[in-house]
């Protein structure tokens, strides 16, 4: 008799997390204390899109779309496909945050753990804000630091 094959590790699952509007009113809350020391990096320009990253102690928490058709942010989801210019964008997006608000509502993304604080200036969502299942940290965009350091933006 041949041995048994060999064990596959599976992906391990998750316990099943208990999901509160608590948790949600502290994450938004967590966002609403941070908003205030969010700043505009330098541009990111891509070969038919701007987009300008948010800094929190150095690290990335999301990037805005800039319009350089209408010098103005657009909306998440919409990066506009216009001639890149990266002229005015940091200024306009620094401009933008001193007037976004937290709105008061929360996203969970399970495969990332973590609930999403949406942010926005005047009708516009420009920022997703991460922030851990606990609500007691915001969670950097990783992908988009190692972007924003790679180019010493």
């Amino acid at each position: 008799m041949s041995a048994p094959f060999p064990p596959i590790r599976r992906v391990p699952v998750k316990e099943s997390r208990v999901l509160k509007p608590e948790d949600a009113e502290r994450a938004i809350e967590l966002v609403r204390q941070a908003l205030p020391l969010f700043r505009a990096g330098d541009p990111i320009v891509h070969p038919d899109h701007v987009d300008v990253p948010v800094l929190y102690l150095d690290f990335a928490i999301d990037r805005v779309h800039y319009d350089p058709r209408t010098g103005t942010p657009s909306p998440k989801g919409a990066p506009p496909h216009a001639e890149p210019s990266p002229e005015g964008a940091r200024e306009s997006v620094e401009k933008a945050l001193k007037e976004a608000v937290v709105l008061n509502g929360a996203e969970f993304r399970e495969p990332e753990d973590c609930w999403i604080v949406p942010v926005a200036w005047k009708s516009f969502i420009i920022l997703h804000v991460r922030v851990s299942a606990d609500a007691k940290e915001l969670i950097p965009d990783y992908h988009l630091t190692e972007e924003v350091r790679r180019h010493g933006l």
